[in-house]
């Protein structure tokens, strides 16, 4: 079942952070829809709730050394 995740991060500081969290999120398996709000801080991914979780789209972003203050998921 498809839904949706957003992730509240630390300031981001340049657009290139945006671009590589982005690539990161969207190459992760059950990904299917990626968003990076720069002005906001924050990553709207929609995903496959069988083939990933919230949790582990934190940790790709976590793992690029960015700051995950929040996790919201929506069905």
């Amino acid at each position: 079942m498809t839904k949706k995740a957003v992730l509240q991060l630390g300031a981001l500081t340049c657009p290139s952070c945006m671009q590589k969290i982005e690539n990161a999120v969207k190459n992760h398996t059950g990904v299917e829809n990626v968003k990076v709000l720069f002005n906001a801080s924050k990553v709207k991914a929609d995903f496959n709730d069988e083939q990933t979780s919230a949790e582990a789209l934190a940790d790709v972003v976590t793992k690029l050394g960015y700051t995950v203050e929040k996790v919201k998921v929506k069905a």
